[in-house]
């Protein structure tokens, strides 16, 4: 196999759960190879360089094998290896990410907490 589709290869690799999903995502312009735009029938080798938005992170990839068909995650991990300097640039982001959110409790008030609210509030009036 010299040449595969970028949106099978994509769903072979596992970074999206179907080609549907992948192909809506090279459309929306989130898959770059080799810095260029590209669509979903654009054939990629090996050695082509995959720049990948998912959520808040964005991986840069090269391909390493192809394949067109999905497989387990061992295997799929074996399709491409990820860039240092992208490792790196998701691990800061992740960082921050969790030190933003660090002092942030989404919880609801417990009982007391409830009780002493409305007795603030009651204060309040």
């Amino acid at each position: 196999m010299e040449k595969v589709r970028i949106d099978k290869w994509l769903w072979a690799a596992r970074f999206f759960k179907t080609r549907s999903i992948a192909k809506q995502a090279i459309e929306g312009g989130k898959v770059h190879a080799d810095g260029q735009r590209v669509k979903a029938s654009k054939e990629i080798t090996t050695g082509t360089t995959l720049t990948i938005r998912q959520g808040w992170d964005q991986v840069e990839v090269e391909v390493v094998a192809l394949s067109d068909q999905r497989r387990g995650a061992d295997i799929a991990r074996t399709l491409y290896r990820e860039t240092d300097a992208s490792a790196a640039r998701r691990e800061q982001t992740r960082a921050e990410r969790q030190a933003s959110n660090a002092g942030i409790r989404a919880e609801r008030p417990n009982k007391k907490q409830r009780r002493q609210i409305h007795r603030f509030l009651r204060e309040q009036d």
